[in-house]
Order: C-alpha cells, then sequence, then structure tokens
C-alpha cells in the first residue's frame, strides 16, 4: 500500500498546473537538443541551472529531468530519418533506423522508438518506485567509511566504464577532485590552491565549470567541425506497426528495458551503454543477424527501448545515495546543493513530495514526449536547416549572463571562458571530461568523509578493513581496476569503445 499511497502523492505533485509546465518544457527542450547536432543534455542542462534557481526544487528538478530523457527521444528522430544521431544514445539506433527509412518505413522505425521508449520509460518509473526507498534505507545504516568506500567505487567504476585511455581517465578523475578542493579548508579556514585570489576563498562554482567546459567547449568544437546540415529527409509514411512489427519488437522492447534499468545504475554507464549493450544482445537473439544494419526492427526496438530506461535508472543512485552515475547526474546534485537540498538516503523522508514528484512526472514526461514526437517531426527536422552561425552567438550570451546571475560575479564568467579553453584542449587530447565532473562533485564530500572516518579511527587507516561492508566495498573496487588493467582484458575494451 505505501507504493501506491507514495504514487499518489507524486502524481499529485506532478499534476499541478506549474508541475506540468515545466515539465512539458524539459520535454519540448530535451526533444529539441536531441535533434540538433552539437549541444547534448548536459551542455543544455548546465546552461539552464541559472535559470532554476527562482523556480521551486521540486519544479527545477523535473524540469531538468526532463530535458535529459527528453533528448533520448529527440536524437532518434534524425537518426532514422538522415542518419545523423543527434545524441550519441542514438549511434545504434541510426544503424538500423536509417536503412528501415531508405526503405520507406521511416514512420515504423519512428513509432518504434517512440512506443518503445514509452514502454520502457513507465516500467523503469515502476522499478525507480520499488527499489529506490529500500536502498535509501539500506544507505542510512551508513557511517563515513562506508560513504567513503562507496565513493571510491563509484570514481573507480567511471575509469574502467570510460572510453578510452584509461591512464587519462584515472588523470581526469585526479584533475578534478583537485579542482573540487579550491577555496577555504572547512576545518582550519586555510586557503587552498587559491593563488591568493580573493574570488576562490569559495571554491570554484559548479555552474561555471560545467557551463564552460560544455557548453563553451562544444561551441568551439562544433565552429571547428561545422555541421553539415543540408541533407534530404526521407518520406516518412505510415505511422502504424502491423501484427507482425509488435511480434518481433515484443522480445526485444523488454530485453532493452531490463538491460537498460540494470546498466544505467552503475557509474559511466548510462543510456549510452545500455543503447550498445542492447544492439550486441538483440544480434546475438536474431534469427536471422546479417539482417542487422540492413533495416532490422530489432535493431531499433531493443536499443531506443535501453537507452531510455537507462538514462531513467540513472537517477537512482544520485537520489538515494547521492553518488551522481553520469554528467547529467552530477549537474542534477549541483542543482539540489544550490537549492539548498543535498541527496542521499534521507533525501526520500525529507522531501517525499520532490522525491515522489520526480519519479511520477517520469512518467508523465514519457507521455508528453510520445505526443511530441510523432506529430511534430517535420518541424524537428526543419531546424536542422538553422545555421550554427545564428545559434552559437545567442548560447554564448545567454551563458555568461547565466553564470554571472549566480553570485553577480565576474569572476565567474571568467572561470567560464577559462574553462571553456581547457574543455577544448580536452578534446584535442582525447580527454573525455565526464571524469573530471564527478570527481569535482564528488571531491568535497569524499574528503570530508575520509577525514570524519579518521577522526573516528583515531588516525588508523587501516580500521577500514576491519568493517565488513567497507572492506568489500573497497575490495570491489581494487578489483574491478586490476580486471581491467589486465593486458588481455584492455585489449578487448579497446576493440569494444572503437566499434
Amino acid at each position: 500500500m505505501d507504493l501506491f499511497s507514495n504514487l499518489a502523492l507524486g502524481l499529485s505533485t506532478s499534476l499541478s498546473v506549474t508541475n506540468l509546465f515545466y515539465c512539458f518544457i524539459g520535454a519540448l527542450f530535451g526533444t529539441l537538443i536531441g535533434v540538433l547536432p552539437g549541444l547534448g543534455p548536459v551542455a543544455t542542462i548546465a546552461m539552464l541551472l541559472p535559470i532554476t534557481f527562482g523556480l521551486e526544487p521540486v519544479s527545477a528538478l523535473i524540469m531538468l529531468a526532463g530535458i535529459y530523457y527528453g533528448a533520448q527521444y529527440g536524437g532518434s528522430t534524425t537518426a532514422i530519418l538522415i542518419n545523423l544521431p543527434g545524441e550519441s544514445t542514438s549511434v545504434v539506433t541510426a544503424i538500423d533506423g536509417y536503412q528501415m527509412a531508405r526503405k520507406g518505413r521511416a514512420g515504423t522505425a519512428l513509432a518504434t522508438a517512440a512506443l518503445g521508449s514509452f514502454f520502457a520509460g513507465t516500467v523503469t518509473t515502476l522499478f525507480i518506485a520499488l527499489f529506490a526507498p529500500p536502498l535509501a534505507n539500506l544507505a542510512l545504516q551508513f557511517g563515513p567509511p562506508e560513504y567513503f568506500a562507496l565513493m571510491v567505487l563509484g570514481l573507480i567504476a567511471s575509469i574502467t566504464l570510460a572510453s578510452g585511455s584509461l591512464l587519462k581517465a584515472l588523470a581526469m578523475i585526479i584533475l578534478g577532485l583537485l579542482l573540487g578542493l579550491v577555496g577555504r579548508d572547512v576545518y582550519t579556514t586555510e586557503a587552498r590552491f587559491t593563488f591568493g585570489l580573493e574570488n576562490l576563498s569559495d571554491g570554484l562554482q559548479f555552474v561555471a565549470l560545467a557551463m564552460g567546459i560544455y557548453g563553451i567547449g562544444e561551441i568551439v568544437r562544433n565552429l571547428e567541425n561545422p555541421e553539415q546540415r543540408s541533407v534530404g529527409v526521407a518520406k516518412v509514411g505510415s505511422l502504424m506497426l502491423s501484427r507482425e512489427d509488435f511480434r518481433r519488437i515484443a522480445a526485444p522492447v523488454l530485453r532493452g528495458t531490463g538491460l537498460g534499468s540494470l546498466l544505467g545504475i552503475l557509474p559511466g554507464g548510462g543510456a549510452l551503454l545500455s543503447s550498445f549493450a542492447s544492439y550486441a544482445v538483440e544480434k546475438k537473439f536474431a534469427k536471422n543477424p546479417k539482417e542487422f544494419g540492413q533495416g532490422a526492427i530489432e535493431g531499433v526496438a531493443g536499443p531506443e527501448s535501453a537507452n531510455n530506461a537507462g538514462a531513467q535508472s540513472s537517477f537512482i543512485p544520485m537520489l538515494t545515495l547521492g553518488i551522481p552515475s553520469n554528467p547529467v547526474m552530477a549537474l542534477m546534485v549541483g542543482a539540489l546543493i544550490v537549492h539548498g537540498i543535498t541527496p542521499g538516503p534521507a533525501f526520500i523522508n525529507e522531501k517525499p513530495d520532490l522525491f515522489w514528484g520526480l519519479i511520477a512526472s517520469m512518467w508523465v514526461g514519457n507521455l508528453m514526449l510520445v505526443i511530441l514526437n510523432l506529430p511534430l517531426i517535420g518541424i524537428w527536422v526543419r531546424l536542422l536547416t538553422v545555421p550554427y552561425n545564428y545559434l552559437f552567438p545567442a548560447i554564448v550570451v545567454f551563458s555568461a549572463i547565466g553564470v554571472f546571475s549566480v553570485n553577480n560575479a565576474g569572476a565567474d564568467v571568467l572561470v567560464m571562458a577559462g574553462m571553456g579553453v581547457f574543455g577544448y584542449l580536452l578534446y584535442k587530447l582525447n580527454c573525455e571530461p565526464a571524469p573530471l565532473l564527478l570527481g569535482f562533485i564528488l571531491g568535497p564530500m569524499l574528503e570530508e568523509n575520509l577525514r570524519r572516518s579518521m577522526l573516528l579511527f583515531r588516525g588508523d587507516a587501516t580500521q577500514f578493513l576491519t568493517r565488513p561492508l567497507t572492506a568489500s566495498l573497497l575490495a570491489i573496487a581494487v578489483v574491478s581496476l586490476l580486471v581491467v588493467l589486465l593486458p588481455g582484458m584492455s585489449r578487448k575494451r579497446e576493440v569494444v569503445f572503437k566499434e
């Protein structure tokens, strides 16, 4: 009964006129940035963070969440129609979706993507509602040592699951941890890494850092490699699925939903890993694997269900443990902290209307996205014809105003500009910025729990190994790092990410 009463509370919160409006705005913006290559949910959420300061926390979180899972929908539209994935998670969808469009079945592919995503979103909403509260209750038993070990495990997992060089991913984590320590020490008030600059005494602002690396950095990248947007659009045709189509997509949608729900919880996993894993699984299960790459409807149904399920289930560790599993969740943590809310195991009990309102809004948002995506396909594709030289000046101005408005500090705008240059350098060096952002968010919490633990242990670090749960979490972290460092596993990992 608790589940139904909690969901009823969530629906009453999410169905208020104000929250419905912001859910719609989030879904609309999510679809828009999913369609437009070169933006992405991370950059968009970073740019919209300042706007949320004047909103109620529940409205802000509902809107930002809608942007994230809405981008999974929008990216599939252009991937299917013009073979141009608007989102990285839609790369797999383009393989068979575009081939279906070339064969005159674009409408069928789009309907499959929309229905698969909606089903996955509905099931994952229930999945979160069922498993998040028990996980939060378990986490209430955690002390500082357990939280320290959990954060170490999260950071190690983000390294092992990051594409590219493990050494570079480790370097990004360490750099993120160091950037998170800029400012005055909470215990001693000594300045750290401020270089004598008073503006850095309170630390680097999360919004300025995120907006610089992802927003300004992405703009510079896009200006260097302008997208070719003048492409012919396939004729959409009928959006109706035949009985045979339904028969063929049923199992892939179920498998993709289950796979995405589980993989989305992993740090660094989320929607992208889920979509690739689902495509590989469907190819293994297929009666005719040679059809994949030629327009197999299963190659659209599975990955689209998986990426939407992965996007939503990634909220579980963020809401219940306060551990972000990907860059978008790191931004969500930043948004909550800005509103004076600390995500973690006490979050469900302290803010039930916010937690359950967000959960219920995911289902409402997914329903909105089905309505938004299918009838408005023509409008989304026409947006691709807008020249990028008209878009980027507006994005830069909007970003600068947003960063300045947080603290009314011009120094934050300079930090954003500097981080924009830094983000571009990371791209040129083939370094993923995602581990850096996770390190920046978790760094202060990691340090705080380590210092509390050492006070608790009276300076004896060996006591980390005397607590069963702490020792287990640290052992898993060490083993996962050692396994991925094995020469054979390292080579296989590189091959998988290249594919």
